[in-house]
């Protein structure tokens, strides 16, 4: 396949470490400078969710399937928001950073038409991938964003330092991270439009932002 792929070098460089195989690649940063559909059989947009105005470029080019980076909001407030007049060709995708090279890619699709090109594409690209309900911060990223943010909580309320708290979920639940490392590897801000995003949509309370990360993401 000839495939575009769409993002900062960061994310670039955790798509590489997952493997693009023996495909035609070319990376990048800004899509004003590429003519879509032109040779591409393929786009991977690893930065959709911070940019949703390269949604109205897809959608004059619905040949092409596009592999979207889409957790702060959802495929359906997509397509609504844009004009996907000839065919919506978005397939959401967690690519936050720290979740691209892993061995599963969670992905959404809006309705079952898409399932074939998906097991296609995934197949093609040698990729696992879990299938979840199309909404606002996903799985993954709801659940591990939601836990950071109690974390935030605990600290602020001075019940413990944040490398106890690292420390105690890593030998207490076996995660690969404390709260504060996941933190970091996705990007507070990251974590920050994810909680807000996900309390808009549902009004949970478990969702509202702890004052003391919104803080730190408004730093950034």
């Amino acid at each position: 396949m000839n495939i575009l792929v769409v993002g900062d070098a960061a994310r670039y460089e955790e798509l590489q470490q997952k493997g693009l195989g023996s495909h035609r690649v070319r990376w990048v940063q800004n899509l004003d400078i590429v003519t879509l559909p032109g040779s591409f059989d393929l786009v991977i947009d690893l930065v959709l969710d911070d940019v949703l105005s390269h949604a109205a470029v897809y959608a004059k080019a619905p040949a092409v399937p596009v592999l979207a980076g889409l957790a702060k909001t959802s495929l359906s407030e997509l397509m609504h928001a844009y004009a996907f007049s000839y065919g919506f060709n978005i397939i959401a995708c967690n690519w936050l950073p720290g979740f691209i090279n892993r061995p599963v890619t969670e992905t959404a699709i809006l309705d079952e038409e898409q399932k074939p090109v998906l097991d296609s594409l995934m197949q093609q690209l040698g990729w696992q991938y879990a299938l979840v309900q199309d909404s606002v911060g996903m799985v993954t990223p709801r659940v591990v964003s939601m836990i950071i943010n109690e974390a935030y909580y605990t600290t602020e309320a001075g019940t413990a330092t944040r490398s106890a708290i690292d420390t105690a979920m890593k030998l207490g639940t076996n995660y690969p991270y404390g709260p504060f490392e996941w933190a970091q590897h996705i990007g507070i801000k990251h974590v920050y439009d994810i909680l807000t995003a996900v309390h808009t949509a549902t009004g949970d309370e478990r969702y509202r932002v702890c004052s003391l990360l919104q803080q730190e993401a408004q730093k950034q």
